[in-house]
């Protein structure tokens, strides 16, 4: 039988990694302050818990289950899928493991989504059919439960916040169906951010983990789980010594809230926001750019009804200072959903509270590939490095923007000019200039021409693949306009 197809064979013996060997043994609860001779005895003891998955479903049409929006040269492991015949079911490989005698295994949603069938592979090559018990596509955990006439081995969560760079790492999983691989690195990074979701906070590893893996174990040496492999950054589709993995502390989490109910609550504020940049700050009058810039408020949502507009600065919420996107997502997605919770903004040089009802987090779905759109730029517009145009009917209907938004289209950007340094792209709404609407040219150039003789950068609230954000306009000094 196809290794590909039978990912428990291998032996805890052959898996083993040695490392040079020193006179003296360290003691396994010196384990994370000293090199191991070798992870033998962690490995013979944590093997049998890591398990294989195999994920039948009907042909995919397109990616299905495969989050698009991971940023080029990021791959997320969804394993060699396998066609029996043509256009008929995948299967597809991954990882994952046992945390409980009773069956429930950890892996990824991405490894099992769209599955119309899963089975789980021990070790010892006995296969389980397995029951979805829930997933969280935010953070791309899944939880399955398998029946079995007897306990099985398990593993234990250890500490992710503990991990420190440097310290030893150990990957188990299936990759490419080569079922019980062991692999060793140490801790490349913490709490990177790699643009796949609302909640990045990935553990780096250069411990060597390829397709397949997705949903396997990261052990330190004692043999504790500190995260589940996720995704590698990969140009060439090969490892290339830095992967990524869910931290314990995020995952441990998201697998007792989808125990207990199948799913994942989370609280939600209503709002689209974005970091302050030097330019903007400067636009917003803001002492520093400490905080996070609302662009939108989403319409009958918890921070509308409580009073949040675009263009507050949200500086903390229920009393812990926020100072970044990052830092207000993870936040608020804490918090209690029904619970009022006090939220601190900045409007207008002015220090206001406000109290907001949190509802629970919609789900938002996968991220949409960008559109680039294809108009002719128009020879006259402001000096600004910009050509526009109005948005008519046939722009409004070949961008998707919404029927009572109004503006002017962003139709080029001059690639040397104030508007590409600030970040404007074709495609772009305009839909106010410091702080005013812009319902033609004269009224932007007009705006453009009070920033620049105030000396002072043009704030402009855009809007963009669904969504707003603002961006500041930093004239030269010799700018004319």
């Amino acid at each position: 039988m196809s290794p590909l197809t039978n990912p428990g064979r291998a032996s805890a013996a052959a898996v083993a990694l040695a490392l040079s060997l020193t006179a003296i043994e360290a003691p396994a609860q010196e384990a994370t302050r000293s090199a191991p001779v070798d992870f033998t005895a962690m490995v013979e003891d944590k093997l049998p818990a890591v398990v294989g998955i195999l994920s039948t479903g009907a042909a995919p049409q397109g990616q299905q289950g495969v989050p698009p929006q991971l940023p080029p040269g990021f791959r997320d492991f969804f394993g060699d899928q396998m066609p029996q015949r043509p256009q008929g079911p995948m299967r597809s490989q991954g990882s994952g493991f046992i945390i409980s005698e009773d069956g429930y295994v950890v892996t990824n949603n991405h490894v099992i989504a769209d599955a119309e069938q899963i089975q789980v592979v021990l070790d010892d090559e006995r296969e389980y059919e397995a029951e979805l018990v829930g997933t969280d596509p935010a953070t791309d955990i899944a939880l399955l439960k398998i029946e079995a006439d007897e306990d099985l081995p398990a593993v234990e969560w250890g500490s992710s916040d503990d991990l420190k760079i440097g310290q030893w790492v150990v990957a188990i999983g299936n990759p490419f169906g080569l079922g019980g691989t062991v692999t060793a690195g140490i801790v490349s990074a913490r709490s990177r951010d790699i643009n796949s979701g609302p909640y990045d906070d990935f553990i780096q590893t250069d411990a060597a983990i390829n397709s397949g893996n997705s949903g396997g174990p990261l052990f330190n040496a004692p043999g504790e789980v500190v995260g589940v492999n996720t995704a590698i950054f990969s140009p060439s589709g090969g490892n290339v010594g830095i992967g990524f993995a869910v931290p314990s502390a995020v995952a441990q989490r998201i697998v007792e809230d989808l125990r207990e109910d199948g799913s994942v609550e989370r609280g939600w504020l209503g709002v689209q926001i974005q970091s302050i940049d030097d330019a903007l700050g400067e636009a917003l009058d803001l002492a520093d750019t400490s905080g996070v810039l609302v662009s939108d408020v989403t319409a009958g949502g918890p921070a509308a009804e409580a009073g949040l507009e675009a263009g507050d600065v949200i500086v903390s919420v229920a009393g812990e200072d926020v100072s970044d996107p990052r830092g207000l997502t993870f936040a608020v997605a804490e918090l209690p959903v029904g619970e009022p919770v006090t939220v601190t903004y900045l409007r207008d040089g002015d220090r206001e509270e406000t109290e907001v009802t949190l509802g629970e987090r919609p789900d938002m779905g996968l991220a949409a590939e960008p559109t680039e759109p294809e108009q002719d730029a128009l020879p006259d517009g402001p000096t600004i490095g910009v050509s526009i145009q109005p948005v008519t009917p046939q722009l409004r209907s070949e961008l998707g923007l919404p029927a009572d938004l109004e503006g002017l289209a962003v139709a080029s950007v001059d690639p040397d000019s104030p508007a590409a340094e600030a970040g404007l792209r074709a495609g772009d709404v305009i839909v106010q200039a410091s702080g005013e609407a812009v319902p033609d040219v004269a009224a932007l150039r007009e705006a453009a021409a009070a920033a620049e003789e105030a000396d002072e950068p043009l704030l402009m609230r855009i809007f963009r693949d669904g969504g707003y954000v603002f961006r500041a306009v930093t004239f030269e000094e010799d700018a004319a306009n």
